[in-house]
């Protein structure tokens, strides 16, 4: 098994930054980093190019890790409303998903949000007051609330849901 040396050209996840080198196997790096112009060979001349690269790497890093935090700031108690069908025990006949609440939370916010970075196991099956977190990097992240009201209900109405639910929570356990 060959090993190639590369100079990766952008972040490649799970091996390394921009700028850095690495020894990679050789089909790993001629049929996946190469052509997806994630890595080049490490010779002379690119190696000359790896603190540019690194640089321009260290930038652009800051540049998600600043808009992250701004959008982080955004999105922080932002509060979402879904009117749902919901039986007698307050259940809904179907769920609010994560890419229900993203598009919500971008018409909200006024930028793309990904769904896959909401972080809810499944669907909000219940009515009620959610706080919902959205990872925007690995270590920034949002809170926001998501209340699940019946058709025709306001925030109000979820408030006073919770604080009932709230209430007999409080009994049963005195």
């Amino acid at each position: 098994m060959s090993r190639m040396k590369v100079l990766l050209v952008k972040d490649v996840p799970e091996l390394g930054e921009a700028g850095e080198v690495y020894a990679v196997a050789g089909g790993y790096a001629r049929n996946y980093l190469m052509p997806r112009g994630m890595a080049v060979l490490a010779t002379k001349g690119a190696l000359k190019q790896a603190d540019e690269i690194k640089q321009a790497g260290i930038r652009r890093r800051a540049q998600e890790r600043s808009n992250a935090e701004a959008q982080a700031t955004m999105i922080s108690g932002k509060r979402l409303l879904f009117a749902a069908n919901a039986g007698e025990n307050d259940r809904l006949y179907g769920s609010v998903t994560a890419a229900d609440i993203a598009g919500q939370l971008a018409e909200a916010v006024g930028f793309d949000v990904d769904r896959r970075r909401i972080q809810i196991e499944h669907g909000l099956r219940d009515l009620g007051i959610h706080a919902v977190t959205i990872r925007l990097m690995p270590d920034i992240a949002a809170t926001f609330q998501v209340a699940v009201v019946r058709e025709g209900e306001d925030w109000a109405a979820a408030e006073k849901r919770a604080a009932a639910k709230a209430a007999k929570q409080a009994a049963e356990q005195a």
